[in-house]
């Protein structure tokens, strides 16, 4: 097996005084899909804001694309990362929030071409015809012009997709990319996520509490609780036939 694209090795974060994974072992293999299930606070979440940098880890080793992300090598080894090198690591990913957080004074099309103007030193024709092509990807090819407030929820929400994939990420995270949306709304960026997954190689992290999607979609599903991994498998395997009791009684809650 190659080494994974993402390894978590005896992660500890800790929010005061509680612990919200407790020496998290965790690895994704390049091209991989993986959904994270679990109850609220069981450390879900946090596990894409450290890969994204949004929050520091307190203990332990994270690498993406076999370097280190908080790390860098010094003269004595291993030293905290400087910020040009948490930007350098940054690039690889992307990630859709559960919040859209769309600029609401750009249009569209321009909330999609921004960063890889600004950050990849992009042609505005270029990344406008890069943008075009994301909008036509994720079905919004008429909706370029519009503003954010002019769109529906889920139309939000594929435009935060295309935004993502604007930067050429090798590594899309998915953080409850539907529990902002209404019921009937959730479908329509399923399906673009789902599309994505069968049709690009990209390495995908969904957290997800859309379990029938998250067996549809995953490689492998973990359960997280109490900031570990409880249990771990095939979505038929986890979905089916948990091992664990813990895992039995939050799928009892959740699909009843």
């Amino acid at each position: 097996m190659t080494d994974p694209i993402i390894k978590f090795d005896k992660v500890v974060k800790r929010f005061g005084d509680l612990t919200v994974l407790d020496e998290l072992d965790f690895e994704v293999q390049k091209g991989e899909k993986v959904s994270i299930i679990g109850p609220s606070g069981s450390g879900k979440s946090t596990v894409l804001r450290i890969l994204m940098t949004l929050e520091q880890i307190d203990g332990g080793i994270v690498t993406v694309g076999g370097e280190p992300l908080w790390h860098e090598s010094g003269p004595n080894g291993l030293q905290p990362a400087s910020e040009a090198h948490l930007r350098k690591m940054r690039a690889q990913l992307g990630m859709v929030f559960q919040q859209f957080n769309l600029f609401p004074h750009m249009s569209v099309l321009r909330n999609i071409t921004e960063a890889p103007v600004r950050v990849l030193g992009l042609s505005k024709v270029e990344a406008r015809e890069r943008g075009e092509e994301l909008l036509e990807l994720v079905g919004l090819a008429d909706q370029a012009d519009k503003y954010p407030h002019q769109l529906s929820g889920g139309q939000q929400q594929r435009v935060g997709i295309a935004r993502a994939l604007a930067m050429r990420p090798s590594i899309l995270l998915f953080d409850e990319p539907t529990s902002a949306l209404d019921p009937e709304l959730v479908g329509e960026v399923l399906t673009v996520i789902g599309r994505l997954a069968e049709e690009h190689d990209l390495t995908m992290l969904l957290v997800t509490h859309e379990m029938r999607f998250a067996r549809e979609i995953s490689d492998r599903v973990c359960f997280f609780d109490k900031g570990q991994i409880r249990e771990e498998g095939t979505p038929e395997a986890l979905f089916t036939d948990p091992n664990e009791e813990r895992t039995r009684e939050f799928l009892k809650a959740v699909l009843d």
